[in-house]
């Protein structure tokens, strides 16, 4: 009687395992052959001839090292040899057989290398020793079943979702949409997974839709509900005269074909869209871009751009190995150091256990991203466990046995319902994955199927569920042989039913032994990336969530709306082991956003920082790579004594790590604190002042040419113009003017016609805002809507700059030039407040506490410059010598009147000289903070944020800081 394939693939895995350090052609061929026949049930002895003698084309004599007559020649080498020769070998011995003895294959292997050639279809198939068990099917017809053509497939790749797409377009234009859509494709999704990764034979799925629908695709979609209704059902269960193709499918349970979906309708090209699926070769899928690659096949927009969103495997390890996984490795390496053999397997059985009874949440899990490479990082661990318990080569009764860890650890929460249940099906992929892998370690084929467990993925909204409900409560009693399921948690006493027995048992709370048993009440672990969207971008559903989670809390508006997901962790991990860790766009560190985010989790949950990365780039090897500048933030309601900060010197490069006692929010080295925003300077400094607001909806502004026009036409309007600074201007050196009427006079106005329609042109505008300040400033239409002009000389400072530049670009202008609101002002400025607002100590302070507009710098007078530490009591000297640098800088700048700010201070155009100008000025600057040179600007931060501690040390004091005003 045959053997059935899935025992084939046991006896594959076992072959492979035994066989694997053979490589001597002549010592090992022969017993290496018997065995390989034995892997399918066939005796060498009875159908095969070994050193079969056999005259050349040279009338030499040779000798093949297997025949089997009309069948297979099979030529071994040892290992490493040529094969190429060792083919043309084998073809030379083929003239010397008989017609009817020729065989239909041709089989070159050196003990590692395997290379089958059908000489009837002239193909070739290519794979190793290990990977007989993906290719045991390619000798099918060798034992005696139908000879199958296996078609040439490509990776699953982008591509992959390119063909899914087109079915899922044609589905919706038809009127097959929403969730049967998304659970159709599921569906067919792990189809094509399973024909390809041993779950399913080889191309099953393929075959069945070859050979059983129809070429029209008419009869298709009844086929795929046959076939849905088999797969939910057990062998023992299903009709007794159901075809043998369907019958020869496995039960998969899992839920996954349970839901009786509406049947579907298929023409030709949807047919041969499904069959162009099933030609790609879904065992190499990448965990990693798995979920994101299957989301965008629900949104032809995002296919466009395919992987914007996703976060790359790298990037996810940068996460999980700081948070947990280095841990981890670590005590299983210290495990494997006891000296004693007894104590040494103990301790690694009772790590295992641990191991098992880890319990992950991604409260934002998208397509499972986090939560499938946790679990293959897991499962590789897991595999050095046995590893180390097992002695090489020593057997296992039930490989399934030894596996503790399943796929039920991990949970999550998504608010799409496709990608929800694409993580689900990503999870059970990946361990299938991982099975496999253990299976070839140990030389056993083991599949869960039926499938009992899944991780518990749930479809909604985070901000709004009780993350709790999502905890599988479970006794896990380590000396049990069964797991027992806790069903409720009164104060003295637990009630559990046992799975074997069906058993309930009363358990009081106070007789149990904490070493023997572990309750799991709680997560472990909080992992994922939250949603980037920024306060201006939120919808209506979104900024109501934000005003849920943050109720209460003054000044929530300016959150971005990854912030609701560290309050709620917060608030979830109040007083327990749990840690997190979440990817965040680096607002989430910087700006406004700090003081109020920050101080809440500090002052209320306890939370304390225990590792960071740094801004870097995040990016993906998938079309259309997302470039988001990021960091990782992990924390805990408890405190560790080891911190760690991962620094990027390029954000696009490589971290490295640096040891440190305390984080603060702003990702350095410092106490827990955030800065507060300030109406008044930190220092003894001069005030700074937010450009005017003006409001005429562009009625008092002019261009060069507009404004010679209107002069032309009323020439006394000329005393009435001023040229007006935005950010804009200034740094691109371009002019505008403005009707300053703010001490125009009523017979003035009545004199001067074109001037008058203007004012009543603003008066209009205005009057018609949404907002009541706005129309009340309709009743002085001549004035600025907020007016904070300068009545000195100033030093402006544009808001919003790129965060591209080196140092931040500021200028010198009169009291004349009326200031927007696009930009700030230092009246009374000196050289000595030019230098240090120009230095590499100031723009560092900048990158790390001004807010974001996109990623350009947003500066501001509250929160960066009222904060900033300026140095303590500097001496005459050094305030000279800065000076002299500031002077220096401005003087270089004069040298080239053609060029903008935007044109010196671009990184790849700035001038030679403007560059070393600027490097006596930071010396100058660094000198007077300190005499050490600061290595970096994280350097200069942390001394920052450590003078503004002394700055601040007593907050209620009433007395500026004694700090020397030039």
């Amino acid at each position: 009687m045959a053997l059935s394939w899935n025992e084939i693939k046991d006896r594959a895995l076992n072959f492979s395992k035994e066989w694997e350090d053979t490589s001597n052609e002549e010592a090992d061929a022969k017993p290496f052959l018997v065995e390989f026949f034995n892997v399918f049930g066939i005796s060498s002895k009875r159908v095969s001839t070994f050193e079969h003698r056999v005259k050349k084309l040279d009338e030499r004599e040779g000798y093949i090292d297997l025949l089997w007559k009309g069948t297979i020649l099979i030529e071994m080498k040892s290992r490493g040899k040529n094969l190429d020769r060792a083919f043309q070998q084998a073809k030379d011995y083929t003239h010397g057989l008989k017609q009817h003895d020729l065989p239909k294959y041709i089989l070159i292997c050196d003990f590692e290398n395997f290379r089958l050639y059908d000489l009837e279809e002239d193909k070739r198939v290519d794979f190793k020793l290990k990977e007989l068990v993906n290719n045991v099917q390619h000798f099918g017809s060798i034992l005696g079943y139908q000879k199958k053509i296996y078609k040439e497939q490509d990776p699953a790749n982008i591509k992959a979702a390119e063909l899914m797409g087109k079915l899922h377009d044609r589905l919706e234009e038809i009127g097959y949409s929403g969730h049967p859509l998304e659970v159709y494709l599921v569906r067919i999704l792990f189809l094509l997974f399973a024909e390809d990764t041993t779950i399913f034979n080889k191309q099953q799925f393929q075959e069945f839709i070859e050979q059983r629908t129809a070429i029209d695709g008419s009869d298709l979609a009844a086929k795929l509900q046959e076939l849905f209704q088999v797969l939910n059902t057990p062998k023992e269960n299903r009709f007794k005269n159901l075809d043998e193709q369907l019958d020869d499918f496995p039960y998969i349970n899992g839920k996954l074909f349970e839901e009786i979906l509406p049947t579907a309708s298929f023409d030709t090209k949807m047919r041969q869209a499904l069959l162009d699926c099933c030609y790609i070769d879904w065992s190499k899928i990448s965990p990693a871009i798995f979920g994101s690659m299957f989301q965008s096949v629900m949104n032809p927009k995002e296919r466009r751009n395919l992987g914007a969103h996703y976060t790359s495997e790298t990037n996810i390890l940068k996460l999980i190995k700081p948070l947990f996984l280095d841990d981890l490795w670590r005590e299983f390496e210290s495990i494997k150091k006891v000296s004693t053999t007894v104590s040494r397997i103990k301790k690694l059985q009772e790590f295992h256990k641990k191991l098992s009874t880890l319990r992950f949440l991604d409260p934002a899990c998208g397509c499972g991203n986090f939560l499938v490479i946790t679990y293959r990082e897991l499962r590789l661990l897991e595999l050095e466990i046995l590893r180390a318990i097992y002695k090489k080569g020593q057997q296992v009764m039930n490989v399934g046995d030894i596996i503790w860890l399943d796929v039920d650890m991990m949970s999550g929460i998504e608010y799409e319902e496709f990608p929800a249940r694409i993580a689900e099906v990503a999870m059970w992929l990946i361990d299938h994955q991982m099975n496999m892998l253990i299976s070839n370690e140990f030389g056993q084929y083991f599949v869960r199927l039926p499938l009992k467990k899944s991780a518990n993925i749930v479809n909604g909204n985070a901000l709004q569920i009780n993350w709790s409900s999502l905890l599988r409560n479970e006794r896990i009693d380590i000396n049990a042989e069964s797991t027992t399921l806790l069903l409720n948690e009164p104060e003295t006493e637990y009630k559990t039913l046992n799975i074997k027995t069906k058993q309930l048992t009363i358990i009081d709370k106070r007789k149990l032994s904490k070493e023997k048993i572990i309750f799991k009440n709680n997560f472990d672990y909080i992992i994922g990336n939250p949603p980037f969207i920024g306060k201006s971008l939120q919808n209506e559903v979104q900024k109501l969530d934000i005003e849920t989670v943050f109720a209460g809390v003054k000044g929530a508006g300016v959150l971005d709306y990854v912030a609701a997901w560290y309050l709620k962790a917060a608030q979830f991990i109040l007083n327990t082991n749990t840690k997190v860790a979440f990817v965040s766009t680096n607002s989430i560190a910087q700006g406004e956003q700090v003081g109020v985010l920050w101080r809440l989790l500090f002052n209320h949950y306890k939370i304390k920082i225990h590792f960071a990365h740094r801004t870097f780039s995040w990016r993906n090897e998938a079309k259309g790579n997302a470039a988001v500048h990021v960091v990782i933030i992990g924390f805990a309601s408890f405190d560790v004594p080891n911190k760690f900060i991962y620094e990027y010197e390029d954000i696009k490069g490589e971290p490295h790590l640096i040891k440190v006692k305390n984080i603060n929010p702003y990702l350095v080295e410092g106490r827990d604190f955030a800065l507060q925003s300030r109406t008044k300077p930190l220092c003894n400094v001069p005030e700074m002042l937010y450009g005017n607001k003006i409001v005429d909806g562009g009625f008092y502004l002019f261009t060069d040419l507009e404004k010679e026009d209107f002069i032309k036409k009323e020439p006394l309007s000329v005393k009435f113009f001023k040229p007006i600074l935005s950010g804009d201007e200034f740094i691109n050196g371009r002019n505008r003017w403005i009707l300053y009427l703010e001490n125009i006079e009523p017979h003035e106005i009545r004199n001067l016609p074109l001037i008058k329609e203007r004012i009543e042109n603003v008066a209009k505008y205005r009057s018609i805002s949404p907002k009541l300040q706005t129309r009340e400033t309709s009743k002085t239409p001549t004035l600025f809507a907020e007016r904070r002009q300068p009545k000195s000389n100033f030093l402006l400072i544009p808001r919003t700059s790129s965060e591209n530049r080196k140092y931040l670009p500021l200028g010198f202008y009169t009291k004349d030039f009326i200031v927007n609101d696009s930009c700030t002002a230092l009246p009374n400025a000196t050289l000595y407040h030019f230098g240090l607002l120009s230095s590499l100590m100031h723009i560092a302070w900048v990158k790390y506490t001004c807010g974001r507009l996109e990623s350009r710098f947003r500066y501001s007078n509250t929160i960066v410059y009222n904060n900033y530490p300026f140095p303590e009591n500097p001496t005459d000297k050094q305030i000279r010598i800065i000076e002299i640098a500031a002077q220096k800088v401005l003087d270089v700048r004069l040298q080239f009147p053609n060029s903008s700010l935007a044109d010196l201070y671009d990184p790849l155009a700035m001038p030679p000289a403007l560059v070393k100008a600027h490097h006596y000025l930071d010396k100058a600057v660094d000198s007077t903070y300190r005499s050490q040179p600061f290595i970096n600007e994280a350097k200069r931060v942390e001394f920052l944020f450590e003078l503004y501690e002394k700055y601040t040390a007593n907050l209620f004091t009433k007395e500026k800081i004694k700090i020397r005003r030039y």
